[in-house]
């Protein structure tokens, strides 16, 4: 059943959503060769902490981390550890926010200094795969044409758009109704209307769609070990249009491409 939010369930998921995005600012200034990705999330949960918020990430269904920290070929539900970033890696980073009762959710996807120009158009292509699925989210519209935008503009480059893992509603609960795939047909789901939240996070891979679970039982990563990125907003559905909730704009003065 999907929730659909008040304006003032909004206005709380974007209080909390500007935590999120300024802590996502507070990594990228940190995101270099030599850092170590447990250093990331000691920071995050800090800043998010400090700032009246909790990460919703931790301890949920038993993850154990404030951050999903993905390297290269992995897609997304990564371990932050002791391990170094090295020079040419990427890194996406996948974090939500609980704060006054609500969720928020968002997730950048990093160069580690310099790194192939395949890689970097992977990235590019990724993010604006994004921003397509958004342009897709008004009333009126239907769930599917979100993944058809999001999977025409990544296969128009050749990628691999990943089917196992979707975007989701989000507000009270940190998943909630509807799913959001990346991939679809238009006018084909549910009906947007006015009120909904949802999570839209392209997960996108250089090579093939296909992913397998690594045996921590969580980590996702590409079958054929090619790198995959990921980005993520939440948005609100507004009767004046679509509202993005979150923000890379404090990501952005580190990391623009």
């Amino acid at each position: 059943m999907i929730r659909y939010k008040t304006s003032e369930e909004i206005d709380l998921i974007k209080e909390g959503a500007q935590i999120l995005g300024k802590a996502h600012g507070e990594v990228a200034k940190l995101i270099k060769p030599g850092v170590t990705t447990r250093t990331l999330d000691t920071l995050a949960e800090e800043f998010i902490r400090d700032h009246g918020g909790v990460p919703s990430f931790k301890n949920y269904n038993g993850f154990p981390a404030s951050l999903c920290i993905s390297l290269n070929e992995n897609v997304v539900h990564g371990f932050p550890s002791d391990k170094e970033l090295e020079e040419g890696d990427i890194l996406s980073v996948d974090c939500g926010v609980f704060y006054k009762g609500y969720h928020s959710d968002s997730a950048y996807t990093y160069p580690v200094g310099k790194v192939s120009d395949e890689v970097m158009t992977l990235l590019r292509v990724t993010k604006e795969s994004l921003y397509k699925g958004i342009e897709q989210a008004v009333a009126g519209r239907r769930i599917g044409d979100i993944g058809f935008a999001v999977q025409q503009h990544a296969e128009e480059f050749g990628y691999g758009v990943v089917r196992e893992l979707v975007g989701h509603g989000l507000g009270r609960d940190l998943h909630e109704d509807p799913e959001v795939p990346n991939y679809g047909k238009r006018g084909k789901g549910s009906v947007i209307k006015e009120g909904l939240v949802i999570a839209i996070e392209p997960m996108i891979n250089l090579g093939t769609r296909n992913v397998v679970q690594e045996a921590d039982g969580w980590t996702i990563r590409t079958a054929d070990r090619q790198p995959s990125a990921h980005f993520e907003h939440t948005v609100a559905v507004l009767k004046e249009g679509t509202e993005i909730l979150t923000t890379h704009k404090y990501i952005e003065e580190n990391f623009k491409f």
